[in-house]
């Protein structure tokens, strides 16, 4: 079955307007081949369109539409690609896949490698699924940015790394994207001993010689969970070796500051904290294009809730109920800062922060995206947790209750008996929760009286 066949159209939508239905298929739009949703995309953007359509008794008409440049049509499909997610073809020597325990739901232990993903969801890719077809099409289309894990640029290392025979082609990839302006942002995995140091200089001034098209490169320790029996021999970065490599690639962006105008290139939060030195300021990250890699994102965080609380007055935290907050190892210090801040302006405030230790992955583990639920309730219980708890909304499944244990957000706050409370990683919405303006979902609290609905959620009457 084709998957650009229409599942519904919306009814307010140019589509519907035009009269296409649900079931009919789309093959064409002003003659070009629909194949997935990357040309969905980038042919329906214009305002005036012809969509050649097939019915399911195999009948074709022609349709033409009118709307607004870049207005979407409003038609969904079988899936969102509009074809099915490739898999990765790599067998990475410091996979975090791989490094999964057994047992888990089966969507954790699918590698996805697939070069729509990146420029539609930020996903990253390695390039070495990608057919010379589908360069050109990139290319064609002027699909911009795409997001390339790189790990390095000798093309025997990579190919070691990957294990793919395939790996060290993808540099070449790299640079005809860039001679053809596509934007990359780039991504090394950095393993102690294997593609840092010396190989980590060759990667940095490779990828520097792609500047302006590559427009960032984030560098990040490896993660090393408990579960790598049978796997490479791979241990993680200790202080010194961290804070040799902050210093690397420092003097490194320095240089590269120096002659461009930009550092180019950031090492992750976790690779401070791990060297134990102080995380840089604000200005050092220039625009946090790389936030989703953890570069700067404590930083950021940190200035956000400051001018948060430059912008509240001292009354609007009298009714904040205690709460405790909840998170990884490494950020756990940083938070504490942030709540005597609060404290600080409010003497009121009451609130606690817990370092959950991750006795799932590993304690080598610290990131909070990585804490599950099971680890929260087992050293969560018993401690003094106010009438809320805290959590990073990316200990959680993306639009989901449930942490990568599968253990749900109703397990845990049936365990510890309080409301718990995802906050986004953004300083502001963190200063509301603390302050009870983001409110308690009431679907955790289903039996509590009105007025005791309102005495924990003071920020919303």
């Amino acid at each position: 079955m084709s998957m650009t066949v229409i599942k519904s159209v919306d009814p307010r939508s140019p589509a519907r307007r035009a009269g296409v239905r649900a079931g009919e298929t789309l093959t064409h739009i002003n003659g070009h081949q629909i194949v997935d949703v990357l040309d969905y995309k980038f042919y329906s953007y214009d305002p005036k369109l012809e969509l050649t359509l097939n019915g399911a008794d195999g009948s074709t008409r022609t349709l033409r539409v009118r709307k607004m440049e870049g207005e979407d049509l409003g038609l969904e499909f079988e899936t969102y690609l509009m074809d099915r997610a490739r898999s990765c073809a790599n067998n990475c020597i410091f996979c975090f896949v791989d490094q999964m325990p057994p047992g888990m739901r089966k969507s954790l232990y699918f590698k996805d490698d697939d070069a729509r993903l990146s420029f539609l969801m930020g996903n990253y890719l390695t390039l070495t699924n990608l057919s010379q077809r589908e360069v050109q099409r990139i290319i064609d289309l002027r699909i911009s940015p795409i997001n390339v894990s790189v790990h390095t640029t000798d093309p025997v290392l990579r190919c070691e790394m990957l294990k793919n025979k395939r790996a060290g082609e993808a540099i070449d990839t790299m640079r005809r994207f860039a001679k053809n302006h596509i934007t990359m942002n780039c991504q090394i995995v950095s393993c102690p001993g294997i593609n840092d140091g010396p190989a980590l200089d060759r990667t940095l001034n490779d990828l520097a010689e792609m500047y302006p098209a590559v427009n960032s490169i984030s560098v990040v320790p490896v993660g090393v969970t408990k579960f790598r029996e049978g796997l490479y021999p791979l241990k993680p970065y200790t202080r010194e070796q961290a804070a040799a490599l902050v210093d690397q690639v420092e003097a490194f962006a320095a240089r590269h500051l120096e002659k461009q105008g930009t550092r180019l290139v950031w090492c992750s939060d976790e690779f401070y904290l791990l060297a134990g030195r102080d995380l840089p300021p604000e200005d050092y990250f220039e625009e946090f294009t790389q936030l989703d890699n953890g570069v700067g994102m404590l930083t950021l965080l940190a200035q956000e809730f400051r001018r948060a609380l430059d912008l509240m007055e001292p009354g609007e935290m009298e009714g904040a109920r205690p709460f405790s907050v909840a998170t990884g190892v490494s950020a756990a210090p940083y938070l504490s800062q942030l709540v005597d801040m609060a404290r600080e302006k409010c003497g009121t405030i009451k609130g606690n922060v817990y370092p959950i230790v991750n006795r799932f992955f590993g304690e080598t583990i610290t990131v909070a995206g990585l804490v599950t639920g099971g680890d929260l309730i087992a050293q969560l219980r018993g401690k003094d947790l106010g009438e809320r708890l805290l959590i990073p909304a990316n200990m959680l499944r993306a639009g989901e209750r449930v942490f990568l244990d599968d253990v749900s957000l109703d397990d845990v706050e049936r365990e510890l008996g309080v409301p718990a409370i995802p906050v986004a990683q953004d300083g502001y919405e963190l200063l509301d929760a603390i302050c009870g303006v983001i409110p308690v979902p009431a679907a955790s609290m289903p039996n509590l009286p009105e007025d005791e609905y309102y005495r924990y959620n003071p920020g919303v009457r």
